[in-house]
């Protein structure tokens, strides 16, 4: 591993998505309308605006981050760019880290962008500390930059990659406890519940939102989350290699 090829290749994608208008549009500024429209639609209660506020500020990153990823990623795969990477010098784990670290950079740019939105003008009060909540909220986002980053190699077509959106992510976000309250989940459904990452990152926000204390169960919380998102960077490490000899 060389620092300097990790750079290079987080410049490189950077250097990409500066130059897809659409792209940006969708990291930095679908999140902020969509937390316009929340408060908007709930200008007249702010209770839960309070409640959802918070969760929606690591949830919206999740999905976008994801999504941007995976597509990318596959464009570098089909394109034929991964695999005359992988004839040069450069190392998996310097393009995994270029890659990892050029996605970072945006989800930081896109989680600052959208809580000082969401806690400034819009008005989004939340009870623990700022800071937690826009770490939680990046390390949401790393995890789907590392799912991207992993599903991408099952995919043949950005229409395929896309078709993991509903797969991955949907299943997550209806048992993560935003729409229930996870205890009260049946069963079967809550101990799936369990294994899934983003409920982690759920059960943090909803803990920031509602609390100002930083209890043991809140660093759990974030631990798994950021545990989670360097399991899907290692698995998707497996899926850098050549096709041709």
């Amino acid at each position: 591993m060389r620092p300097s090829r990790t750079l290079a290749t987080a410049l490189r994608v950077l250097t990409q998505l500066r130059h897809d208008p659409r792209t940006i549009a969708l990291l930095l500024g679908v999140p902020c309308l969509l937390m316009a429209l929340l408060r908007w639609l709930l200008d007249e209660r702010p209770e839960q605006l309070d409640a959802l506020g918070a969760p929606l500020l690591a949830l919206f990153p999740f999905i976008t981050m994801f999504l941007v990823t995976s597509v990318t990623m596959l464009r570098e795969r089909v394109s034929g760019t991964l695999e005359r990477l992988l004839t040069t010098p450069i190392g998996k784990l310097d393009l995994l880290l270029g890659y990892g670290l050029a996605f970072a950079v945006v989800a930081g740019l896109q989680v600052s962008l959208v809580s000082a939105l969401s806690l400034g003008p819009l008005g989004v009060d939340v009870a623990g500390p700022v800071a937690l909540v826009v770490l939680v909220a990046v390390i949401d986002a790393l995890l789907g930059v590392a799912l991207g980053l992993l599903v991408s190699a099952f995919a043949t077509t950005e229409f395929q990659a896309i078709q993991f959106l509903p797969a991955i992510v949907f299943p997550q976000l209806m048992l993560c406890g935003l729409l229930i309250p996870r205890r009260e989940l049946p069963g079967t459904l809550e101990a799936v519940s369990d294994l899934l990452p983003l409920s982690y990152a759920m059960d943090a926000m909803i803990s920031l939102a509602a609390s100002s204390e930083v209890t043991g169960g809140l660093r759990d919380n974030i631990a798994v989350t950021a545990g989670a998102a360097l399991v899907a960077l290692i698995l998707a490490a497996g899926t850098l290699r050549r096709r041709s000899a």
